[in-house]
Formats: C-alpha cells, sequence, structure tokens
C-alpha cells in the first residue's frame, strides 16, 4: 500500500508522459441516477451507483449528460464536474477487499486504463474524446461512499491510505466522450503537485499545501481549505 513517502513525487516521477500515452484510454463512462441511500442509519439520497452508459455521452460545465448528483454541496458543480477513476486502482481494492468491482463502483464518471492518475498533476489538462479536462483535485472519502461500499470497516481511513484517491476534472471545453477514446496529455503547471500529494495536503501536510498555492489551474475550493490546514501547521 502507498503511504506519505510513496505518494510524494517529482515531475519526473510521473507516470503519464506529456502527450499521447500509448494504451492511455477510456474503458467506461458511468452515469447514475438518485437514489435512496441509508447513511450512518439513517434514510438519504445518493447519486453514488454510476453505470456503463452506451455510445458518446456529452460533457458539458456541470459533467455528463444524464448524470445527476444528489449532495450538490460537496460534491458536483464546475470544479467537481468530472470524477476519474481508474482501473487498474479499481484492481487494487478488488485484491484488498477480496470482492469484484466493476467500473463505476466508486462512483466514477470515467473509468481509464494505461494512465495512473494518483501520478497525474493538479493543474495537469487532458484531452478526452472530444472533451478538453482539467484536473482540480483529489476525491475525499465521505461517509456516502462508505455506506455505498457496504460500511466497509474502516473504510474512509483505510481509502484515505491507500494513496489511490483519483480525481476531480473541471470541463474547459465541451465535448463527448465514449469507452474506448484515447486519453492525452495536452499540457502541464510548472508547478509539480500530484493529485496523492494534493490528498496529503487536505490532510494536513502545510508545505504541500503551500505549493499547492502556486499550482496554475488548481480548484478554487483550495484557498479556503489552505486557510484552515495552515492555520493548525
Amino acid at each position: 500500500m502507498r503511504g506519505a513517502g510513496d505518494m510524494r513525487s517529482t515531475v519526473g516521477a510521473v507516470s503519464a508522459s506529456f502527450g499521447c500515452m500509448p494504451g492511455a484510454r477510456v474503458i467506461s463512462v458511468n452515469r447514475g441516477l438518485e437514489a435512496d441511500l441509508l447513511i450512518g442509519g439513517r434514510p438519504a439520497r445518493s447519486a453514488i451507483d454510476k453505470r456503463s452508459a452506451t455510445g458518446p455521452v456529452e460533457v458539458g460545465p456541470l459533467g455528463l449528460d444524464g448524470d445527476t448528483v444528489a449532495d450538490k454541496v460537496n460534491h458536483g458543480g464546475l470544479e467537481q464536474a468530472v470524477y476519474v477513476y481508474s482501473r487498474e486502482d479499481l484492481d487494487y481494492w478488488t485484491e484488498q477487499l477480496g470482492r469484484e468491482l466493476r467500473n463505476g463502483m466508486f462512483g466514477e464518471n470515467i473509468t481509464t486504463a494505461g494512465v495512473d492518475v494518483t501520478t497525474a498533476l493538479i493543474g495537469e489538462t487532458w484531452q478526452v474524446g472530444t472533451a478538453v479536462v482539467q484536473i482540480t483535485g483529489p476525491r475525499i472519502p465521505c461517509n456516502t461512499f462508505k455506506a455505498w461500499m457496504d460500511e466497509e470497516p474502516r473504510w474512509v481511513k483505510r481509502f484515505a491510505a491507500g494513496g489511490r484517491p483519483g480525481a476531480y476534472l473541471r470541463v474547459l471545453t465541451p465535448g463527448t466522450v465514449a469507452a474506448g477514446d484515447e486519453l492525452v496529455v495536452l499540457s502541464r503547471p510548472e508547478v509539480a503537485v500530484t493529485v496523492a500529494e494534493s490528498m496529503l495536503a487536505f490532510y494536513g501536510d502545510g508545505e504541500l499545501m503551500r505549493r499547492l498555492l502556486e499550482v496554475e489551474g488548481r480548484g478554487t475550493q483550495w484557498d479556503e481549505i489552505a486557510a484552515q490546514v495552515l492555520s493548525r501547521a
């Protein structure tokens, strides 16, 4: 399992080479409808149950056409329009949990293969299908995720410690995306903070947080999060 030391990296260590990455592709595009879900024993609503779509799907500033967001306070919006997770990381958790995890199981809108999402950079831009997207931050696990995972023991802490958070994307150029589309890295920011490192920053690493504040293209929420983290540093 990746620890804090493993999650730190330099630009030279990131696995996704600039431009077209051989084999980097979308293997599933996933959408979900709002439905009932018990969260902490209480009735609630969630759209975390994402299922594979057939054919091209429109991607706009607020995400995938036909997808829904129940908790609009903590999910969705311009800065978290699309959530991407890799098949390789789903396979890691399949081994850890001893259960099959289908594409979309973690609530991701796009399941990828051939790209290490964890070592991609905050502010990095991709072309996915005909859409252009930008990485804004990591997924921070919550009680909804824990409930969806059938109350896996210590799931929130376990997922965070696993160092494979997946990434939220903002949509810079609307387009369409479908299973089989290539994923191409278009640009990277000069200041390098990986998706995994940004998760460490969220959980209190002041050094990484200060560096993250220098990243062009970071999610706008980072300024507010940084104020809280650095006040405790």
